[in-house]
């Protein structure tokens, strides 16, 4: 498997990513002050495709992402049963994280410090494309810039009927930020003020506010978190939201902000590593089955010929007083 090298020449900062394995973004080095600081997590195998696809990196997870109960939704009275893959399915039968985080994604485009690539379900996933209500595209732009790994992604409808979808990132994000420091120097923080309640990893459709246990509103020790949680309640009237993991022993900082447009945030500590996801979501967990419920879920529909874009970046830094 054969990645691409996107790099900051004035710093030093790369990232290594895999269009074989959905535009999979499986390392970042960024450097500061002359320092580096490896910013993703991913397992040694990863590279060469020997994980699950969703196991490290920065998997992109859409039309759908996480769950969608049982595997099967209806849509303007269809309904749709999607196929028994393990890559596609947890252990309860439901589906998880869309259709385009193993398959290859067409380059379009690269230079030095970026690159440009596509997956559209006719294209790039015709065996899947009558498992979605219409034909749909995403294309993400990856960019090194100083200290800084930014994705612009445009999501487009090619077709003829309008079609839902949901996008989410799951960026595995390497802790303790130094060899030199530990978990227990480590804080994350996001905005969330709700989470969504869950029964087997699935919303419910209630939220509630968020419990002190996981309030990360004002940080909290990661070595004192375990979580697998959907958070909401994001402030209003902002055009973007930060979470970040502050390494207070080594002085170092990582934070992640996003275009409003994503909604929801998934944190989940994987166990039995040093690493912590925070997943930006434009919308809940199955929300394509929540659309009945008197539930804000952030699913969209895109109409024929249109498109949306909205962006993510990642930046490493020295925390500052």
């Amino acid at each position: 498997m054969t990645f691409i090298k996107i790099s900051d020449p004035e710093t030093g900062s790369f990232a290594h990513i895999l269009p074989e394995l959905g535009f999979n973004c499986y390392q970042f080095q960024a450097m500061v002050d002359g320092q580096s600081i490896d910013v993703i997590d991913a397992p040694p195998e990863f590279q060469y495709g020997d994980q699950r696809p969703s196991s490290g990196g920065i998997p992109i997870l859409f039309p759908f992402p996480n769950r969608i109960a049982n595997a099967r939704y209806k849509w303007e009275g269809v309904s749709y049963e999607l196929p028994a893959d393990k890559t596609y399915h947890d252990k309860m039968g439901n589906a998880i994280h869309g259709f385009c985080l193993d398959l290859p994604w067409r380059v379009i485009h690269q230079e030095e410090n970026y690159a440009i690539a596509q997956f559209q379900l006719s294209i790039d996933g015709k065996n899947r494309l009558k498992y979605w209500p219409g034909d749909i595209f995403i294309e993400v732009r990856y960019e090194v810039r100083g200290a800084t790994l930014r994705a612009d992604i445009r999501i487009g409808n090619p077709g003829k009927t309008s079609v839902p979808w949901g996008l989410g990132t799951h960026p595995y994000f390497k802790v303790p930020l130094s060899d030199q420091s530990s978990l227990k120097n480590c804080l994350i923080e996001a905005p969330a003020a709700e989470e969504w309640v869950l029964e087997d990893c699935l919303p419910t459709g209630v939220k509630k506010s968020i419990p002190e246990s996981h309030d990360l509103r004002e940080g909290a020790w990661l070595d004192q978190l375990k979580l697998d949680h959907v958070l909401s309640g994001l402030p209003e009237g902002t055009e973007q939201y930060e979470c970040l993991i502050m390494d207070e022993q080594a002085g170092l900082v990582v934070s992640q902000d996003y275009d409003s447009l994503f909604s929801e945030l998934v944190v989940f500590t994987p166990p039995h590593r040093n690493c912590v996801c925070l997943e930006p979501y434009t919308c809940v967990t199955n929300a394509i089955n929540l659309t009945r419920q008197d539930a804000e879920t952030g699913l969209r529909v895109l109409p024929p010929g249109s498109e949306i874009k909205t962006w993510i970046e990642i930046r490493a830094g020295k925390v500052t007083v």
